[in-house]
C-alpha cells in the first residue's frame, strides 16, 4: 500500500497528495451521484471522509449506483459505501451516519469539514445544506438534477446564479436568493428533460455517475489549490 498513490504523485506532487491525505470532505447522499463522488476522491488520496444517507439499497438502485448490485439489496447505503472505501484504501479515515440531513440536525455539520458535497435529492434539505456550509464558511459544492437525462457530455460547472434550463437549478436560485446567498458552484446540465409522463425521475447508468466524478474532480482540484 505505500506506493499505491504514486501515479497520483506523478500528476500533482508529494505536496499536494499530503494535502489530501489531511483534508475532510463530508458527501451528503451516497446515490447516483454520491456513491461515485465518494470513490472519485477517495481514489484521488483523501484521507479523511463523512457519510451521512438514511437510505438503504434498492433493486432500482442496480442501474446507476456504484454501492448497488444483488448482494447488497436492502442494506444501508453508508455501510456499504464504508466497507467498500476500505478496500480500496484500509488506513481511510471514515465516519457514516445513517440519517436523513434536514434543518433539524445540522450538528451533522463540523467546522473541521475542508469541503461539503451535497448530493441530497430533496430541494429543502439542499437549501438547508448550502445555507449552514455557507454560514459556517465551509466550501460546498451542489449537484443539480441528473434525472430524465440521457446526455453526460451536456453537463458543466457553474455558479447557481449562471444556470439555466435545469428545472431544479432553477427553483435553488429563487431560493438561494431570498436567502441571501451569493453564490454556489454547482454541476449541472444543459440538456433539456426527457418526459417520461411519470412521477419518479428516470435514469441510466452514466448520467449520475458522470456528475459525481465531475464534482469529484472539483472537490480535489480546489483542495489542492489552496494555499
Amino acid at each position: 500500500m505505500d506506493n499505491w498513490l504514486s501515479r497520483t504523485e506523478m500528476l500533482i506532487g508529494k505536496e499536494n497528495l499530503d494535502k489530501l491525505a489531511n483534508s475532510t470532505v463530508a458527501v451528503f447522499g451516497c446515490g447516483g451521484v454520491g456513491s461515485y463522488v465518494a470513490e472519485g476522491i477517495v481514489r484521488a488520496g483523501i484521507g479523511n471522509i463523512v457519510l451521512i444517507d438514511n437510505d438503504v439499497v434498492d433493486i432500482t438502485n442496480i442501474n446507476r449506483q456504484l454501492i448497488a448490485d444483488t448482494t447488497t439489496i436492502n442494506m444501508p447505503k453508508v455501510e456499504v459505501e464504508k466497507e467498500r472505501l476500505l478496500k480500496i484504501n484500509p488506513n481511510l479515515n471514515i465516519q457514516i451516519y445513517k440519517e436523513f440531513y434536514n434543518s433539524t440536525n445540522s450538528n451533522l455539520l463540523n467546522n473541521n469539514y475542508t469541503y461539503i458535497v451535497d448530493a441530497i435529492d430533496t430541494v429543502s434539505s439542499k437549501i438547508s445544506l448550502i445555507e449552514e456550509a455557507f454560514n459556517r464558511n465551509i466550501k460546498i459544492i451542489s449537484s443539480m438534477g441528473t434525472g430524465n437525462k440521457l446526455d453526460p457530455t451536456k453537463f458543466e460547472v457553474t455558479d447557481i446564479y449562471k444556470t439555466s434550463v435545469c428545472p431544479l437549478a432553477k427553483v435553488m436560485r429563487k431560493e438561494l436568493k431570498k436567502r441571501n446567498i451569493p453564490h454556489l458552484k454547482v454541476v449541472y446540465s444543459k440538456e433539456e428533460p426527457i418526459a417520461t409522463n411519470t412521477r419518479t425521475p428516470a435514469s441510466i447508468s452514466f448520467v449520475p455517475s458522470v456528475a459525481g466524478l465531475i464534482i469529484a474532480g472539483e472537490v480535489i482540484k480546489d483542495i489542492i489549490n489552496t494555499n
